[in-house]
């Protein structure tokens, strides 16, 4: 197919790594397009494009404006970053970076290989001035308001002005994505009180305090997480990747066990379980990753949503909705703002560490 035409101001376009995933092109193609036709935003679909073309005979375009991007390498989940990068250039990611590095598409969602991802988004699009690790940010459903979670997995050794930053990119998603006038930001620890916690944590404590643009309420624990109490909760990468899927593992886990009850009990409690299947079906959605989509890596001068590798159709969607949703807010230039604004705090707090 030709290749596709500058961007237009009038519409997000949004570069789908339609190769990946646990699913493939049958789960990410449907999502995409339905993704595109909520928001309004063009598609570009990277992959393989007898693959891809064969695919989207299977579905309405459903009004879409799409081009198909041939991008035939595949990537399995066992290769390095590194090696993806040197030696997989005409992989989806890469060609999808590319994509938006030459101006040709606003955006990237990706649920392939999350570090290929981080890898390609570093060294094809490049960091935010000012940023020295990109952070990969969640949202969480809690028993109020939906909460922000980062680092979730791109960085698992940090110093303490890169939680800082990530508290800084936060703030600006937050204000932005989740309407957020004022988002309050805590700091997950061992106890609420200041000087709790490792060397890191009471040294990014310090920087948070010094910072006056910020919302930052302190110290925040384990059992605050899904209170609703907090909207942005900042970690280090490795502890975020281990909440993030324990929470994951926990949610499943709970919903298969009280299916498993209220079915094996007595009559009554059939009846009670079907007069309360309102409910449960409110509660499924809360606790449905699929209805956020991605988590966005923050920091990098362009967008990728990066989504869990088994996503669903509906996932896919999000994601792209949630890409969309970034161009139209202007969300980077936000968090480049956000930065710039604390440029000589950072600096401050690199120096003393």
């Amino acid at each position: 197919m030709d290749a596709p035409q500058p961007l237009s101001p009038q519409r997000p376009v949004i570069a789908v790594d339609a190769m990946g995933g646990d699913f493939g092109p049958s789960v990410v193609v449907p999502g995409a397009l339905r993704g595109a036709a909520a928001s309004g935003a063009a598609l570009l679909l990277v992959g393989d494009e007898t693959v891809l073309s064969q695919e989207l005979t299977r579905h309405q375009g459903q009004g879409v404006s799409l081009e198909v991007v041939h991008a035939p390498e595949t990537i399995s989940m066992g290769e390095k970053p590194s090696e993806i990068l040197r030696r997989k250039k005409n992989s989806p990611i890469q060609a999808a970076c590319r994509l938006v590095a030459e101006g040709k598409a606003h955006g990237v969602v990706s649920p392939g290989h999350s570090g290929a991802s981080l890898a390609c988004g570093m060294f094809i699009l490049g960091r935010i001035p000012g940023v020295e690790r990109p952070a990969l940010a969640t949202i969480m459903p809690t028993e109020k308001a939906p909460a922000l979670f980062a680092d979730v997995g791109a960085n698992v050794d940090c110093r303490p002005h890169h939680l800082f930053q990530f508290g800084l990119m936060a703030d600006a998603y937050a204000k932005n994505i989740l309407n957020r006038p004022a988002p309050s930001i805590g700091l997950l620890s061992i106890g609420e009180e200041e000087g709790k916690g490792n060397s890191q944590v009471k040294e990014a404590y310090d920087i948070f305090k010094m910072a006056g643009n910020l919302n930052f309420i302190g110290n925040v624990e384990g059992r605050d997480l899904f209170s609703g109490d907090v909207d942005i909760i900042i970690c280090d990468g490795f502890v975020g990747n281990v909440v993030l899927k324990l929470s994951e593992g926990l949610s499943t886990s709970l919903t298969r066990i009280l299916k498993r009850e209220l079915l094996s009990t007595s009559l009554a409690a059939k009846v009670g379980t079907f007069l309360a299947r309102g409910a449960f079906r409110r509660f499924a959605k809360v606790v449905d990753y699929a209805e956020y989509g991605g988590a966005p890596l923050l920091g990098l001068q362009g967008i990728i949503i990066v989504c869990h590798g088994k996503s669903n159709s509906k996932a896919i969607a999000s994601a792209v909705r949630m890409a969309a949703t970034f161009v139209a807010t202007r969300t980077n230039e936000r968090l480049i703002a956000n930065i710039a604004a604390s440029e000589e705090l950072t600096r401050y707090s690199k120096a003393i560490k």
